[in-house]
């Protein structure tokens, strides 16, 4: 499920797997910090099980957030799915999400794997993902995602 085009996002925490694979795979825990800066995320449905989904609704709720997607063109919120290709407690979750909001584009899938891997101080996650389908897009997904994992971060260590 690896390929050489894959992009690696690379953190390490003072949590255990369990309780980030908690906050990655639960309502109250996507919702705390899955959204980039300026969105909320809401849980729409969770089915957590190899071709189960996920699906939320992320809203643009900051002024600068709320202007670029208006000049884009694009709706403030945006209900989004992702189905679930593997799901190993707690140490892997594996997912397509549907990439069906940008302007212009048709909808394709976009495969993200995530690993924990325990440490003595805490866990290393490892997130993989497709690139999109242009360098501006794909830029703009590694810049959420890190953006995603800086706020797990601050939810686990408290600090703001």
């Amino acid at each position: 499920m690896q390929t050489e085009t894959d992009l690696v996002i690379r953190r390490s925490y003072p949590a255990s797997p369990e309780r980030i694979f908690r906050l990655w795979t639960t309502p109250d825990g996507i919702a705390a910090w899955w959204a980039p800066d300026g969105f909320t995320t809401t849980v729409d449905r969770l089915d957590l099980r190899p071709g189960g989904a996920l699906d939320y609704t992320m809203t643009a709720t900051g002024p600068a957030q709320i202007a670029f997607m208006e000049k884009a063109g694009m709706p403030l919120s945006t209900r989004s799915h992702k189905k679930f290709i593997e799901v190993v407690e707690p140490a892997r979750l594996a997912y397509t999400s549907l990439i069906d909001f940008v302007p212009g584009v048709d909808p394709y899938e976009h495969r993200t794997v995530v690993t924990l891997e325990p440490t003595p101080t805490g866990t290393d996650v490892e997130m993989r993902l497709e690139p999109l389908h242009d360098q501006d897009w794909t830029e703009r997904i590694l810049a959420g995602r890190a953006n995603e994992l800086d706020n797990l971060d601050r939810l686990i260590t408290g600090k703001e």
